[in-house]
């Protein structure tokens, strides 16, 4: 039987696997801030409060977590896998045959990095370079680029245009034409790029802040 401290210590986990505070899961997931806090894990008369089905479900949608992960870490089955993905310089992701038409890297020689929370075989880390995404990304930052994870209004994202440029920005809003992309520094524009201006678009589940 599955114990109360499991299941919300199962969720503090997952969400320091994918970069998040309890808070910042809860917002992620379209929750109150307060929803995963521990002074609502136990009521006013002391009786044990659980999540609900639905927020766990939401959980597993913002992270891109399947079940079977999450129950991993709820069984304490151990930690993932060690495992290495691509790491591509951020010059590097311009320039041809990095990328198939898919988004997902091609090609050998990459330099590696050790990262086993990510269950995407796709996966890769991109080094951030420049200021331009200050103050949230700094030169040298590497984030996690999940080129399968599901991409969600306010999701932050690596968009590829069709013209070899590369941008890591926020997606506001997408429609059957247009991608609205909010720029991560004020400092930069925004961007509106029609569908046939991205060669992929792929989300961010990670980053080494």
């Amino acid at each position: 039987m599955l114990s109360h401290e499991q299941i919300w210590s199962a969720i503090d986990a997952l969400a320091q696997r994918y970069g998040f505070t309890a808070s910042g899961l809860a917002r992620k997931a379209g929750l109150d801030a307060t929803t995963f806090n521990r002074s609502k894990r136990v009521g006013p008369d002391g009786r044990e409060r659980w999540p609900s089905t639905e927020s766990i479900a939401k959980i597993l949608a913002a992270t891109g977590a399947s079940l079977d992960e999450f129950m991993s870490v709820v069984m304490r089955r151990g930690p993932a896998p060690s495992r290495t993905i691509p790491l591509i310089g951020f010059a590097q992701a311009g320039s041809g045959g990095v990328f198939d038409a898919d988004g997902f890297p091609v090609g050998a020689g990459w330099e590696e990095v050790a990262f086993p929370g990510v269950a995407d075989e796709k996966a890769y880390a991109l080094e951030i370079a420049g200021d331009s995404m200050l103050p949230l990304y700094r030169d040298g930052d590497t984030i996690i680029v999940s080129p399968n994870a599901t991409v969600r209004r306010g999701d932050r994202v690596v968009v590829k245009t069709a013209e070899g440029e590369v941008l890591v920005k926020q997606l506001r809003r997408q429609t059957a034409r247009t991608v609205e992309l909010a720029s991560l520094n004020p400092e930069q524009a925004d961007r509106v790029l029609g569908l046939s201006e991205i060669a992929f678009m792929a989300r961010v589940v990670w980053a080494s802040q």
